[in-house]
């Protein structure tokens, strides 16, 4: 892959990132929303900013949705390392906010959690790719 093609791919990582987490921002401000869906949309924000930090440094990464095993995959030096040292409670989001099952549903509190762990996830990982050299033309600010 030439690094024009990288670049590319690494910043439709963070676009659809960016996308994701304004949703789940976005859906946080009505009062009608529904907090799994906030829940979920933020997992897949932190998700996605991960696995962009991952592909500008070359790295292979498993189609999993576990976020803890995914920001280790990143060398040393990464801010997002330092700064998210459990991103377990997000993670659960990946299946516990789409699918029924013995846990109980998300609550307006939990969304809010969410969302502002998934905004400093996508937050570090823009500044780290950006100390890496790697300029992100959409930062998420909607």
């Amino acid at each position: 892959m030439s690094s024009s093609e990288l670049l590319a791919e690494v910043r439709r990582w963070l676009r659809f990132a960016a996308e994701d987490l304004h949703a789940a921002e976005t859906l946080l401000t009505d009062e009608t929303f529904i907090p799994r869906h906030a829940c979920w949309l933020a997992q897949q924000a932190a998700e996605k900013a991960l696995k962009g930090a991952l592909a500008s440094q070359g790295i292979q990464f498993p189609f999993r949705h576990d976020l803890d095993a995914l920001r280790n995959l990143l060398p040393d030096g990464w801010e997002v390392k330092r700064q998210q040292p459990d991103l377990a409670e997000l993670t659960e989001w990946a299946v516990e906010a789409r699918y029924p099952g013995d846990w109980p549903d998300p609550t307006v509190q939990d969304a809010q959690r969410a969302a502002k762990q998934a905004r400093a996830v996508y937050d570090c990982v823009v500044a780290d790719l950006e100390r890496h050299g790697v300029q992100i033309d959409d930062t998420g600010e909607h």
